[in-house]
């Protein structure tokens, strides 16, 4: 059995190369190739167009047509496959001085993730981030005058820790649609 094919073949070999492609209404594109998909489509960049254009002068009495080359520059172009032709290679790309300048230089070779949250190793240590040395906050809110909350409005009760119960609520007991502490919960200080 002979040995499998990369996929792409032998368009891989054509990305970063000058390629010249023709297209069904008479074009045709040169540019440098940079990506390509299985319906062929095209992603060139430093793309320029060119067409034959029959232009009709009168002479005297009779029509003389002449066809004239326009070039067009089009930048970066992404092309549908099925209007594609052909495609030739016109050579590799010249690396220009001027690409080198948008790469970043190389790093310490480490690889960081970039999620949300804690990473899954203690940091080197064993110390925790700054920001959770601190004794955990209970649920709710801090009671009103606590470091950094502003004051209580006058005659607003103080629901909340500490403060008066709303009406119908007796004290120690959880509000309506609460079960209570999951099961094995020990509250601080017991």
């Amino acid at each position: 059995m002979p040995p499998p094919k990369a996929k792409g073949g032998k368009m891989l070999n054509l990305i970063h190369h000058n390629v010249k492609i023709s297209l069904n209404d008479g074009r045709s594109l040169m540019g440098r190739l940079l990506a390509f998909d299985k319906h062929m489509n095209l992603v060139i960049a430093d793309c320029e167009e060119f067409r034959r254009v029959k232009k009709k002068k009168k002479q005297g009495d009779q029509e003389v047509s002449e066809a004239i080359d326009q070039k067009r520059t089009l930048g970066l172009v992404i092309l549908r496959g099925e209007t594609v032709v052909s495609l030739s290679d016109e050579g590799a790309a010249a690396v220009v001085e001027d690409d080198k300048k948008g790469q970043m230089p190389p790093g310490p070779g480490r690889g960081m993730p970039a999620g949300r949250g804690m990473g899954m190793m203690p940091p080197v240590g064993g110390m925790p981030p700054p920001a959770m040395a601190g004794r955990p906050v209970p649920y709710g809110m801090p009671p009103p005058g606590a470091p950094g909350m502003p004051p209580m409005p006058p005659g607003m009760p103080g629901f909340g820790r500490g403060g008066p119960f709303p009406p119908g609520f007796p004290p120690g007991m959880p509000p309506p649609g609460f079960g209570g502490p999951p099961p094995g919960f020990q509250p601080p200080g017991s």
